[in-house]
């Protein structure tokens, strides 16, 4: 390229050297000619006037002559020489110019006489002819040299800039046109499915048919929930606002929902509540048989919605009175509950208010009532463990109810009355699966296996006795751990008609006893005025948990605030008898199910929230808990024996 470029200047450079040469040859060339001058051109015109005369004057003479000697022809001859006269005059000022050049002064030879024929005579004239060298215009040359540079016969170079804005150009119209021809095929295929008005008896046919119900009902609730929403454009929310206060009880909580519907809730008992983990605005609770009304179900289950307080969401129905009920924590369209007939209920809130699936009335799973159960595993191994009156405690597939996987009978050779343990509460400690506890209507905890091990072998734990309460445990919680660690995994807490909670530490079912061991509780919370009927550990601040007692109380406490009174006991609705309490994932809400059919919200607020170091001092209070429990039992004699 450089090549070619160098060649094409070089050209140009020939090219202006020979039209410079040109131009000084014509210079040169124009300096010598010379030029007639002006005089002289007027003197030989001049001449050729009067040779032109002198011929006009013999052909006159000619003409008359020839008329003279023919008389008999003179019109005709007198029209020839009109005419030829008319071409003479026309002719007169011709000029004939030749290529001979006379200088001034010269002597002019005659010109010739021709006699035309009789029909026509032109009229000649002679003339000269004058070559004049005209001197071309000059052109002015610049010889500044070479103008040129390697960019001046092509586009300059586009910058970065401009190339990546051209570059985007070309996206955007490439996406504006892929858009015009989507929509042009949406357009299109929409005008395809374009179909006619349905006649009067498709659209009855429609209007009856359950999916369009269905679509109603799910429809409606949306709009609801939209249209419920408690929000004020007044107010600002950014600011943070006081939860409600009572000085005399020191209630630092709120309610901020209550549920309950006539028709369903009325002249029923709840016996059980549970937040959904997938969709947190969503609460399940279980009720029991309405005696005044025969034609009703026994038992129900109502999903309520806290943006929708007015009306439930779902009313699934039960042939017997439902005691338990919770969400699947895998599957949230699938609610679970255990009635007191001894059947498992599994209802699809996608389906309509009957069961999908239930375990049939057999030997080979359960007869009695069931008052607890508990998912336990993962997403993709998971199982659901349930446990009845009757000392029967079954694992069970939610896809297969017709018979359980696995079926213990729980059995105890010390048991006071009957060799069965009637079974009131489960608890599995944090991420285990192969052991648990059970709470009975003794009031004795054992801890049992679900499979046999080595120095053990499937069911009750024989050498293991939790003993400390003096009536049925009503409630039974393991700690959560919610620094996800395992000091304090062994910690769980139980309630019981006997008006108290307490705090265990549980023995190791990994390493079995040899020998028969009593074990007592760290401490024992003796704040109820009445049977306390349930207790949940917080799943946010480790050293926090709730209690609700016979006296419609809820009472919140803090370990390492107080171990002898609650930080909140505040009295809920009209004072009714509190059955269940649950806490919701985050651990800042808590629901509440009374003997009265309702169900309360509270919101916890900043007592939920744990400080930096809870877990230390939780740490501190359980070493203390346990150094008191140790001298307590050496004042006993030693009777009893406990777990560090």
């Amino acid at each position: 390229m450089e090549f070619e470029r160098k060649r094409e200047l070089e050209e140009k450079k020939q090219r202006l050297a020979r039209l410079k040469q040109q131009r000084e040859e014509r210079n040169r060339f124009n300096n010598q000619s010379t030029f007639i001058s002006e005089p002289a051109y007027k003197t030989d015109l001049e001449r050729d006037r009067k040779i032109n005369e002198y011929a006009r004057t013999l052909l006159e003479e000619k003409d008359k002559n020839v008329r003279s000697s023919r008389p008999g022809t003179l019109s005709s001859q007198e029209d020839l020489v009109s005419s030829d006269k008319d071409k003479i005059e026309k002719s007169k000022n011709v000029t004939v110019h030749t290529n001979n050049y006379t200088p001034p002064g010269a002597s002019v030879p005659p010109s010739p006489t021709f006699f035309p024929a009789p029909r026509f005579m032109p009229e000649l004239s002679s003339a000269q002819g004058v070559t004049v060298d005209i001197a071309s215009k000059e052109i002015s040359l610049r010889e500044g040299g070479i103008q040129t540079d390697e960019t001046s016969f092509g586009p300059l170079p586009l910058s970065e800039e401009q190339i990546k804005e051209n570059i985007l150009k070309e996206i955007e119209t490439a996406k504006a046109k892929k858009a015009a021809e989507e929509a042009e095929r949406l357009r299109i295929e929409a005008e395809k499915k374009i179909k006619k008005d349905l006649s009067k008896k498709d659209k009855e046919a429609l209007i009856n048919s359950a999916k369009f119900a269905e679509f109603i009902d799910n429809s409606t609730g949306l709009i609801e929930d939209i249209l419920s929403e408690r929000f004020d454009i007044l107010i600002d929310y950014s600011v943070v606002e006081d939860v409600e206060s009572n000085e005399e009880s020191g209630n630092h909580v709120k309610c901020i929902n209550s549920f309950f519907d006539d028709r369903w809730s009325k002249n029923r008992s709840v016996t059980d509540v549970n937040f959904s983990n997938r969709n947190p605005e969503l609460v399940v609770a279980s009720y029991n048989k309405n005696s005044s009304a025969k034609y009703e179900p026994d038992g129900i289950v109502l999903i309520w919605n806290l943006r929708q307080p007015e009306r439930p969401n779902h009313v699934l129905h039960s042939q017997s009175d439902v005691l338990t009920t919770t969400f699947s924590d895998f599957r949230p369209e699938l609610v679970i509950g255990g009635t007191y007939s001894g059947h498992i209920m599994l209802w699809d809130t996608r389906a309509k208010s009957s069961p999908i699936h239930q375990t049939p009335f057999s030997s080979i799973g359960h007869t009695h009532p069931i008052y607890s159960m508990q998912i336990i595993g993962t997403q993709n191994d998971h199982n659901l463990i349930t446990a009845s009156t009757d000392g029967i405690v079954c694992s069970w597939q939610l896809d297969m109810l017709s018979h359980p996987v696995e079926r213990l009978e729980l059995l105890h050779s010390e048991h006071s009355k009957t060799d069965e343990v009637s079974v009131t509460s489960v608890g599995f400690q944090h991420n285990e699966t192969t052991g648990f506890w059970v709470g009975t209507e003794e009031g004795n905890i054992y801890q049992v296996n679900r499979r046999g091990r080595p120095g053990g072998k499937a069911g009750i734990n024989q050498c293991d006795f939790y003993k400390g309460h003096w009536g049925p445990v009503t409630g039974l919680h393991f700690h959560p751990n919610n620094n996800d660690s395992d000091e304090f995994a062994d910690l769980f807490l139980t309630s019981s008609v006997d008006w108290t909670v307490k705090l265990w530490r549980a023995q190791s079912f990994l390493i079995p006893s040899t020998s028969l061991q009593i074990i007592t509780p760290l401490h024992s919370f003796e704040a109820a005025d009445d049977y306390v009927y349930d207790v949940k550990w917080s799943p946010r601040h480790p050293a926090q948990f709730t209690s609700v007692d016979g006296t419609g109380k809820f009472s919140l406490w803090n370990l390492n605030m107080d171990v002898e009174v609650p930080i909140v006991s505040t009295e809920v609705g009209q004072g009714k008898a509190l059955n269940k309490v649950q806490w919701d994932k985050e651990g800042r809400k808590t629901v509440i199910g009374s003997s009265d059919g309702r169900v309360y919200v509270y919101d916890i607020g900043e007592l939920s929230v744990p400080q930096e170091d809870e877990n230390t001092l939780l740490q501190k209070t359980i070493s203390e808990l346990t150094d008191v429990n140790i001298n307590d039992d050496l004042d006993l004699g030693g009777r009893f024996y406990y777990s560090k």
